[in-house]
């Protein structure tokens, strides 16, 4: 079983050897991640070289499109996806609000959607608003001790009414990692459609959509050290029944059916370097000539491990206090590095006193304003937010605990 080099992973990240960052432990990774080297790399040569009207016919063009394409193509293969059903847009906020528009268009009075209070309002909003257009808008709430959803509650809201269930494969306040695929199940066997929102555990290892069973799964790249992009997959035929976003005369493409402006050429074109990048850290850590999806699997899993064992001794450390609240799980296992705790003040008080220690992380609600409420905590105050990847280093860790002892 290989294990993660961490000097090696550390050397793709241009922003470790960045004198200005020296010294700041990184702990606000589920708010955006730092870029890889391969990312930054075609960024720049996009720019220098390839920045025209892409799929002319003149070289620089033709090169420009075909550098999009190859984005699109790799992304898909890692999520074992067809590359037709993968759209990119500004935002995953972006790409949801125009997912719920078509919905609203398809959807008929008296249609339920379900919604969660353990999303990101980006995941949660624009479904809600459906209301306005008499669908019925039902909540699968959290329980307000753990913050977990149970699935149990899902059953009793599921009937022949429901078309839509969206709801995240992470929260990005609790960290627990949900039963994705046993509640696509679910949601497919009541006759609805599963809408995943994956942007708070694509930065932990890009899953295999397909083993999932999601119809929708939207995340965001810039969250994976990507560019400033929103990637959404739609399942083919589903995406043929929702009506067209984009222009008229695009109508027959899958992929621009959900993007009603015009693509950034150049940020697509590096988000091939996300591929890059997972390419990279799988042939250092393993053997042999596989797939692409087999690749974002195994590098999945070898971060995977390496972040559990990294977050064990904080989650220890954050049991020993009574002057915390830790939400979700105190055990590694099943959920990602992202620990949010509720304190006897704002969290981005606490933030800045930890910034005066080298430790960068962030204080606020994270717009989890309908999850804080369920739990009972005041949005006001919010929470502290710690969030870290496989990047992270022990030594950081070590400096966060040494840094929430003096300012606790």
């Amino acid at each position: 079983m290989s294990k993660l080099e961490i000097d090696f992973i550390r050397a793709q990240f241009p922003a470790f050897d960045e004198p200005s960052l020296e010294g700041q432990a990184f702990f606000e990774n589920a708010g955006g991640s730092y870029t890889s080297k391969f990312v930054i790399d075609r960024l720049h040569r996009y720019y220098t070289q390839r920045k025209v009207q892409p799929y002319g016919p003149y070289d620089a063009s033709r090169l420009a499109g075909e550098e999009m394409d190859e984005a699109r193509s790799r992304l898909a293969g890692v999520l074992n996806i067809p590359a037709n059903d993968l759209s990119f847009g500004p935002s995953t906020t972006q790409n949801t609000y125009v997912l719920a528009q078509a919905f609203r268009q398809m959807l008929s009075e008296g249609d339920v959607v379900i919604v969660t209070n353990q999303d990101h309002e980006a995941n949660s909003g624009p479904w809600r608003r459906l209301a306005e257009s008499g669908i019925e808008v039902r909540e699968w709430a959290v329980d307000p001790d753990s913050g977990f959803l149970n699935l149990s509650d899902l059953a009793d809201l599921l009937d022949e009414k429901v078309k839509l269930v969206t709801f995240p494969h992470v929260s990005n306040i609790v960290g627990q990692i949900n039963p994705v695929a046993e509640i696509c199940g679910m949601v497919q066997a009541a006759g609805a459609v599963a809408c995943v929102d994956g942007v708070s555990f694509a930065p932990h290892g890009l899953p295999d959509i397909k083993a999932l069973g999601a119809d929708i799964y939207l995340f965001s790249a810039y969250k994976t050290y990507g560019p400033h992009q929103g990637i959404m997959y739609v399942r083919s035929d589903l995406a043929e029944k929702l009506p067209n976003q984009g222009h008229y005369f695009n109508a027959g493409s899958a992929y621009k059916r959900f993007t009603p402006a015009g693509p950034d050429h150049a940020q697509i074109a590096a988000s091939a370097g996300m591929v890059d990048y997972i390419e990279a850290v799988h042939d250092r850590h393993f053997d042999g000539d596989v797939s692409l999806d087999q690749k974002g699997w195994a590098t999945l899993e070898l971060q995977a491990r390496y972040e559990t064992e990294l977050l064990a001794p904080l989650l220890e450390y954050l049991r020993g206090r009574n002057d915390v609240r830790l939400i979700g799980s105190d055990k590694a296992e099943g959920r990602v590095p992202t620990i949010a705790l509720g304190l006897g003040r704002p969290g981005g008080e606490v933030a800045k006193d930890l910034a005066a220690h080298g430790v960068m992380a962030g204080g606020g609600d994270f717009y989890a304003v309908r999850l804080l409420k369920g739990l009972g905590i005041d949005p006001e105050h919010g929470v502290l937010r710690l969030s870290f990847v496989h990047y992270t280093a022990r030594s950081e860790i070590e400096q966060l605990m040494k840094a929430l002892d003096r300012v606790l």
